[in-house]
């Protein structure tokens, strides 16, 4: 491991984990202790996948999913969900597991990392949603379940309409551009008539303290990320995601989690005529490069002390 305890983080600030070169990064992988989990986090497309396989084929383990939408069946291709090819020379987890339907959270994420990490191959956690890095790492409160009728409802109303029913103390703490997170800070106070932040102020023992694993967050300059987004959703579209569309076009439901995915709602808006490829295309790269700014928004929040490995070294 490299002696340095000075590294920059993906906000280009100096951080307390360690910075990696290429030289450094393949050292550190042969060196890996085959019992230790590793966390590999990062905004998207910046390659965690490439990094997550390479270690899992030369220090072994089994790589598992920590994004939130790839859990979902019939957009594999539009959330970059790992090719069979990859899959054929590593074990995945947790990759396109539950129907479009499926009611899914950090919780139930939890709930399936959990056997994972008692035994086995070791688990190479890997992906973009950083609660769950963050349930894993500190904890997650037990929030009461909404019911459906709550969840109903939230479905319905725009997103002005959660915000103005959101308590003040979730308000000032969760991003309020973010639909899901809005919603769920809704229903949980339209459910339990407490902030979602109340909450989540006392929190479980974490599967996965700090020192009990290794974990190392993806440094990805904004200069280098823009272009390799803006040529991904070009190579997804060559890799059958308007085939995905048509797929799901039938039992398409913008109310679900799993029609979340960045670019799903115009691909479906340009089989009905109502968007040009072009526009999607335009659409898809404008709202890809907003979500890998609210993710390292995150990072530098709450990870400010994870390992910062070069982008440009992970392939």
């Amino acid at each position: 491991m490299s002696e340095s305890r000075a590294g920059i983080n993906v906000a280009g600030e100096r951080v307390t984990g360690e910075t990696l070169d290429a030289e450094k990064l393949r050292a550190r992988i042969a060196g890996l202790p085959p019992d230790r989990p590793v966390l590999i986090a990062g905004p998207t497309a910046s390659g965690k996948s490439a990094l997550a396989l390479r270690i899992a084929e030369e220090a072994g383990g089994v790589v598992v999913n920590a994004d939130a939408l790839q859990v979902y069946a019939g957009w594999e291709v539009l959330t970059a969900q790992p090719p069979a090819e990859d899959r054929a020379r590593a074990p995945h987890l947790l990759y396109g597991h539950l129907a479009p339907e499926a009611d899914w959270s950090v919780g139930h994420w939890l709930r399936a990392v959990e056997p994972l990490l008692a035994g086995g191959a070791r688990p190479i956690v890997t992906g973009g949603t950083g609660l769950y890095f963050t349930a894993l790492t500190e904890g997650l409160a037990e929030v009461p379940p909404v019911p459906p009728a709550i969840r109903a409802q939230g479905d319905s109303l725009s997103l002005e309409a959660l915000r103005d029913g959101l308590a003040p103390a979730d308000a000032a703490r969760i991003d309020i551009a973010n639909r899901a997170r809005v919603q769920r800070a809704w229903e949980v106070r339209r459910a339990t008539g407490r902030a979602l932040a109340e909450w989540q102020a006392a929190p479980a023992a974490p599967l996965l303290p700090p020192g009990s694993a290794e974990r190392l967050l993806i440094d990805a300059p904004k200069d280098w990320l823009t272009p390799r987004i803006e040529r991904r959703f070009d190579a997804m579209l060559a890799g059958g995601a308007l085939d995905e569309a048509r797929a799901m076009h039938p039992r398409w439901d913008p109310a679900l989690p799993s029609s979340r995915a960045i670019g799903a709602a115009e691909l479906i808006a340009h089989l009905e005529g109502r968007m040009g490829l072009d526009e999607v295309r335009v659409r898809a790269a404008i709202q890809t490069r907003q979500y890998a700014k609210r993710q390292r928004t995150w990072f530098r929040a709450r990870m400010g002390d994870w390992s910062a490995v070069p982008a440009l070294s992970t392939g």
